[in-house]
């Protein structure tokens, strides 16, 4: 199959490696130079386009399957709403209008829609309630993903993505040096989110579906961060609940939003599609890092 991943980055070029050794056709489209070259060092195909320029599409082959995976940068939601609702839209009106139309649509979004459930179980069935602006945003281009798209003939699918960690975002030192907040942490590996993605497109499955794509154990922060700290061979890091940090009066507003935003994300729709986890929990999925940070702390 042709395969077109717009905004081919952490994700993304996981997710072509992964198509790419399985026979198929890929393109990956970036913005900057940067990207670009990153994505021959994947060794795929890459084209250089923005999902806010409708022109610039022009330039991408056709694609069975589109893969939707950009970023906004980290900017605000205004940019948000630019990539990922107008994108979408701008993505879908080129692709579905060319006489080689994809068949299949995947939209990667955020667990960040739920908002806070005060640490209860959610799943697909659970309405989304974003706290944020740029949670919205992500909510409202998650009906366009697959409502505009099921509008231009295109089965669309959303991806929903915990936290997303794995080579070069382990992030050891956050969870080591502390202080660690209280509240749950739920996780998928860079490759899982990739892989997941690649089950839905090469088993056709998840039609029109939303999905949450996360591993077997949403994890306690504090258990998390001592056994990470077993592991590495440090001292468990300090502690502080929920109360304590929002007391001190030190946190950004985005860290204070984080903090009390508490859920425990099911896979069970992900288990029953079929998807078998390369890493069902933390523990698998952290070991390289470990290693490699006892073997940096004896060289």
């Amino acid at each position: 199959m042709r395969v077109v991943v717009l905004g081919c980055g952490y994700v993304g070029l996981e997710l072509g490696r992964q198509l790419s050794a399985a026979g198929h056709d890929v393109t990956g489209v970036r913005r900057s130079e940067e990207g670009l070259r990153a994505v021959e060092a994947a060794g795929f195909e890459a084209v250089r386009a923005d999902v806010t320029e409708a022109e610039s599409l022009a330039a991408v082959p056709d694609a069975d399957w589109l893969v939707f995976a950009a970023s906004s940068g980290g900017r605000d939601a205004e940019a948000a709403r630019r990539v990922f609702v107008e994108g979408v839209r701008t993505a879908l009106d080129e692709f579905a209008a060319r006489e080689s139309a994809p068949d299949r649509f995947v939209y990667t979004s955020s667990t960040g829609v739920y908002g806070d459930h005060g640490g209860d179980w959610v799943d697909e069935s659970t309405p989304v309630e974003p706290t944020t602006e740029k949670t919205r945003v992500l909510a409202e281009a998650e009906r366009v993903a697959r409502e505009y798209a099921a509008n231009r003939g295109v089965d669309g699918t959303v991806a929903r993505f915990a936290g997303l960690y794995g080579p070069g975002r382990y992030r050891l030192e956050r969870y080591l040096e502390g202080p660690v907040t209280e509240g749950y942490l739920n996780m998928i590996h860079r490759d899982d989110a990739a892989g997941a993605v690649a089950h839905f497109l090469t088993e056709d499955r998840a039609r029109d579906e939303v999905v949450l794509v996360v591993d077997d154990e949403p994890a306690s922060k504090w258990a998390f961060a001592d056994w990470l700290a077993d592991r590495c061979g440090v001292e468990r890091p300090p502690k502080r609940t929920k109360e304590e940090r929002l007391a001190a009066g030190e946190l950004s507003e985005a860290a204070r939003r984080r903090i009390l935003t508490s859920k425990r994300c099911s896979n069970a729709r992900l288990r029953e599609l079929g998807y078998a986890l390369r890493y069902p929990t933390y523990r698998e999925g952290y070991q390289d890092a470990v290693v490699a940070y006892r073997e940096r702390r004896s060289a």
